[in-house]
């Protein structure tokens, strides 16, 4: 590794080459004596800090902003999708994402101003436990890591699922290709976390590709530029086909379960959206770098998800036989996925294995970046003294390995499926659980905006100061908040109606609620344990580990040529 891309564990000055390309960057390292100072604030000690280790800011702006673009799409766009076009229809499918997307963005864009002041490793619980309740960032945390570990688990079985397409692969057991996938994820994890970054950049490269392929495919079929010469226009949005199906009712009561019901699916596809805050405090430039990312959180939303909807409904019906034969049987892979059927049903028959690989890179890519989240929001857990410090101890290339291990360990539930009806039928388990645990970790991104933006005023700081200020502050937080509270509490809501439940259902009713419990016995133990209290705006710590982050300077990259012009503005 050249001297310019080595990074710099706490107390040390890094030093770089003399590269003078713009394409790199060039860094003038921390002070030593700040460097110290807060390590201290987080170890209690100087001389803690050098035998704990540190993690180290070596992702750099483009494997920040690839994560931010692609990070999070697994197998939800691709696969979970199909169930709920099924159930709802093109337009309230379309309506879904696109509502439920744009309470992710106000949602964010409290995470980027709050994570751009304070770009701290797994930051959500630190910004829960400084700006609202000790017992808050407890809660959050370990819920975090719990749903990170659990996601984890569904895009492995996922992949173990999706890899069954093949038939040659369908001849060996499934135990065998968790274990591979597994021991890959960990070995992207466990060594450095620019070797994460560059796995993240080449698996998101994959994936935009692919989705814009997609829509391009998708438009020129729908035109009739496909081998049958039929011009599909929006004709499954017609009779006898509708927008908007019916969903355990019938009339607008029905058509708005099916809507409601896409919320709840939304939830999972988006889930670890917040991914690009958890590595904040392994940016190289975050003050650049996060708000870059976070901005851009809309584009990423509008094009992938709204854009892939509506792509979806103009190819294939929601009512299309091999659609739900295919779901129904828990169908391999891209068998069950609405992109190829609509391919299928267009007549172009090289497309699906290449789509099948896709769909095992996003899995692979999704799992990848949950073992990632988990481990540092258990490092997080450990800075705050909610975990036991152990887990402090990094490599000497800055990771934090015992919490990749712990956190990868949990990864031995995906075995489950082997005895458990498959894999499909656990990655439907583990899909219900997650989903309840990122609402909670989006609802308490909320809360703690609200908190942090009372904070700003009552101790004096003027945010038309801030590098990144979001817009119509603190209103956006409570539209959000208020909209994920409603999921959360109307999630599973298809045990207590609709036509086709006709008795309790146990299992249903577990997967839709376990998660609610879990979050307030998390939060009531470490209150009534540690006897926590609200933190009032004007003495909540907006400011501890600033200082070593305002010490640090990043020139700025000029580009010499207009390839330079381009690459920057992607990266």
């Amino acid at each position: 590794m050249d001297s310019k891309d080595q990074e710099y564990n706490v107390g040390e000055k890094p030093a770089y080459g003399s590269d003078e390309s713009p394409i790199h960057d060039h860094r003038v390292g921390i002070a030593k004596e700040e460097a110290i100072a807060e390590a201290t604030d987080i170890y209690g000690s100087a001389a803690d800090a050098e035998h704990y280790g540190y993690v180290r800011r070596g992702l750099k702006s483009r494997h920040i902003q690839f994560i931010a673009l692609g990070g999070t799409i697994g197998t939800g766009l691709f696969l979970g999708i199909g169930s709920a076009f099924t159930r709802a229809g093109p337009l309230s499918t379309l309506l879904g994402y696109t509502l439920t997307g744009a309470f992710i963005f106000m949602m964010m864009q409290c995470l980027g101003e709050m994570a751009t002041w304070l770009p701290l490793p797994g930051s959500i619980p630190q910004f829960a436990a400084r700006y609202v309740d000790d017992a808050l960032g407890f809660a959050v945390g370990w819920n975090n890591w719990y749903a990170s570990s659990i996601t984890l688990c569904a895009e492995i079985s996922a992949a173990s699922v999706v890899i069954q397409y093949w038939e040659g692969a369908q001849n060996i057991n499934v135990a065998a290709w968790i274990s591979i996938i597994i021991v890959l994820i960990i070995c992207l994890n466990i060594f450095a976390v620019s070797i994460y970054g560059e796995a993240e950049f080449v698996f998101a490269s994959i994936k935009i590709i692919t989705i814009i392929g997609l829509l391009m495919m998708a438009f020129i079929v729908d035109l009739g530029g496909n081998p049958h010469h039929d011009r599909l226009g929006f004709r499954y949005w017609k009779s006898p086909h509708s927008p908007m199906l019916e969903y355990d009712s019938t009339g607008n009561t029905g058509r708005f379960l099916g809507l409601f019901s896409v919320f709840v699916n939304a939830a999972f596809s988006y889930g670890g959206v917040e991914l690009v805050a958890v590595a904040a405090g392994e940016a190289e430039n975050p003050r650049k770098n996060i708000p870059k990312a976070v901005k851009r959180v809309f584009w990423r939303i509008l094009f992938f998800y709204c854009l892939g909807t509506l792509a979806i409904g103009v190819l294939v019906a929601a009512d299309d036989d091999q659609l739900l034969s295919a779901l129904d049987e828990d169908a391999p892979g891209a068998a069950a996925s609405p992109w190829v059927i609509g391919i299928q049903n267009a007549g172009i028959p090289a497309l699906p294995s290449i789509i099948n690989a896709v769909i095992l890179t996003s899995a692979t890519s999704s799992g990848n970046a949950f073992l990632y989240t988990g481990s540092r929001y258990l490092f997080a857990l450990a800075q705050n003294g909610q975990a036991p410090r152990f887990l402090l101890k990094c490599s000497k290339a800055g990771v934090p390995v015992w919490c990749v291990l712990i956190t990868a360990s949990i990864s031995g539930l995906t075995y489950l499926s082997v005895s458990s009806g498959g894999p499909a039928t656990a990655f439907g388990w583990f899909n219900n659980l997650t989903t309840v645990a990122s609402l909670f970790t989006w609802s308490s991104i909320c809360v703690a905006y609200i908190k942090f933006h009372a904070a700003l005023k009552a101790q004096g700081v003027d945010r038309n100061t801030l590098i990144f200020k979001s817009p119509m502050q603190p209103y956006l937080a409570w539209i959000s908040l208020a909209f994920f509270v409603i999921i959360i509490l109307f999630n599973g809501f298809d045990v207590f109606v609709g036509e086709s439940h006709s008795h309790w259902d146990v299992s249903s009713f577990l997967a839709a609620y376990i998660g609610i419990p879990i979050f307030f016995t998390l939060y009531g133990f470490w209150k009534i344990f540690k006897r926590t209290k609200l933190q009032h705006p004007a003495d909540a710590d907006i400011t501890s580990g600033k200082a070593a982050l305002d010490a640090e300077v990043w020139p700025e990259q000029n580009p010499r040529n207009i390839v330079e012009k381009i690459w920057f503005w992607i990266a």
